[in-house]
């Protein structure tokens, strides 16, 4: 086999290997992508398909939750900087961090008449977040 039918080959399989490597790349960060959809979104595009699980974020509308029956199950809206509002039901504990006008990401479904139940709530933190066991202590107290 000449030199150059050689490079051609080296060439060619090189040029497979990347495109494989670029493709499974691609394919895996589409699947892990976590995005969520605000109020605003939904609002412009529509609810998505019932059976489908999505991811719902925004803020905790203050004054508005509520826990229902025996205090397991609450309900709250969340809000973004639109005049859009969700509605979100969880049964479950919530997150330390979680309370009103909290950042707050919830993976659940939407019912055919358009009302969120959350099965994992996720409470979003700013980013001088310290926990209370690592916050120093105040002077004078």
């Amino acid at each position: 086999m000449r030199a150059r039918t050689r490079r051609l080959y080296s060439f060619g399989i090189a040029a497979l290997l990347v495109l494989a490597a670029c493709l499974l790349a691609f394919f895996a960060l589409r699947e892990n992508a976590n995005l969520f959809y605000t109020p605003e979104i939904l609002a412009e595009k529509g609810l998505p398909a019932p059976e489908r699980e999505v991811k719902v974020g925004g803020w905790v509308e203050p004054g508005t939750l509520t826990y229902i029956g025996d205090g397991t199950t609450m309900r709250f809206t969340v809000i973004d900087n639109s005049p859009h509002t969700i509605t979100v039901n969880f049964t479950g504990v919530a997150p330390d961090l979680f309370r009103e006008g909290q950042g707050v990401v919830a993976t659940g479904r939407f019912s055919e008449e358009g009302e969120f139940t959350a099965r994992i709530l996720l409470a979003k933190h700013d980013e001088n977040y310290q926990p209370r066991e690592l916050k120093p202590l105040e002077a004078g107290g």
